[in-house]
């Protein structure tokens, strides 16, 4: 008796992502989506994207709001909970889903909560780490010099540090140029900017100044709450830095105007 060999040709099954877009980009930055999608993409991930998908509820979690945004919390995990995989370009938002989301909601919900937890990373986490995507035989993506700000939801509750900086060398070739204090928050802090905006300003004040001292043309960062925070600091102070979304430079979208830069 004979047995077929099996066919070593054949390609691993695409992984399934839903992408959570979030409210600052889908409001304020859709290019980061578009970017996100395009490197899920080239990593070999088939993306979908639920229509009916609002925001995480983190605003009205963080001001203690919690009846507000257990609804919210309910109706994302409804929507999500069909994919193998959870993509968010947003460290705060990705840490709202994975830790606060089994804190805020109680029997099955926690249950559901815990389950999409486990299946939900942040953008440059997801691509390498879990998708371990490779430049191949493309040429790197050519970058001019680059700082890059850590922040603080996606540092502390998700342990995202290596990963942008690894992809960056990876796919464009570029090492980035460290600024002074980079695990220091910049000030935005949801709801902490409005209610406390003279220690907030002193903060992204430093926060910019650091970045400009290091000489890079850009300054990335994986939370558009905090980029778009510098760079309105760096707006009204007249500071000539780009500050863009990691998922952008690494697919190369820099014909598009910086944040905060065009119309």
């Amino acid at each position: 008796m004979t047995s077929t060999p099996t066919d070593q040709s054949s390609p691993p099954p695409a992984l399934k992502v839903a992408l959570f877009i979030t409210c600052l980009a889908d409001l304020f930055r859709p290019s980061v989506a578009f970017a996100s999608i395009k490197l899920l993409e080239q990593a070999g991930c088939e993306v979908t994207i639920p229509l009916k998908q609002t925001c995480c509820g983190q605003p009205a979690y963080n001001t203690g709001d919690f009846e507000s945004s257990a609804p919210l919390a309910r109706q994302l995990i409804q929507q999500f909970e069909y994919a193998d995989y959870v993509v968010v370009p947003s460290g705060s938002c990705a840490g709202m889903i994975c830790h606060h989301y089994p804190r805020l909601l109680a029997g099955e919900w926690r249950e559901r909560a815990l389950q999409l937890a486990a299946k939900t990373f942040e953008l440059t986490t997801f691509l390498n780490d879990i998708a371990r995507i490779r430049r191949g035989d493309r040429p790197a993506v050519a970058l001019p010099t680059v700082t890059y700000h850590d922040s603080c939801a996606g540092l502390r509750e998700l342990g995202v540090k290596a990963q942008p900086r690894a992809l960056l060398k990876e796919l464009c070739d570029r090492e980035v140029s460290e600024l002074q204090q980079s695990e220091v928050c910049c000030g935005f802090g949801g709801t902490f900017c409005a209610k406390m905006p003279e220690i907030s300003g002193k903060m992204v004040g430093d926060k910019l100044a650091n970045a400009v001292a290091t000489k890079a043309r850009i300054l990335a960062g994986g939370d558009l709450g905090c980029l778009l925070n510098i760079a309105g600091r760096a707006k009204r102070s007249g500071e000539d830095i780009e500050v863009r979304h990691i998922a952008e430079l690494l697919v190369g979208d820099l014909d598009s105007p910086a944040i905060g830069q065009g119309k």
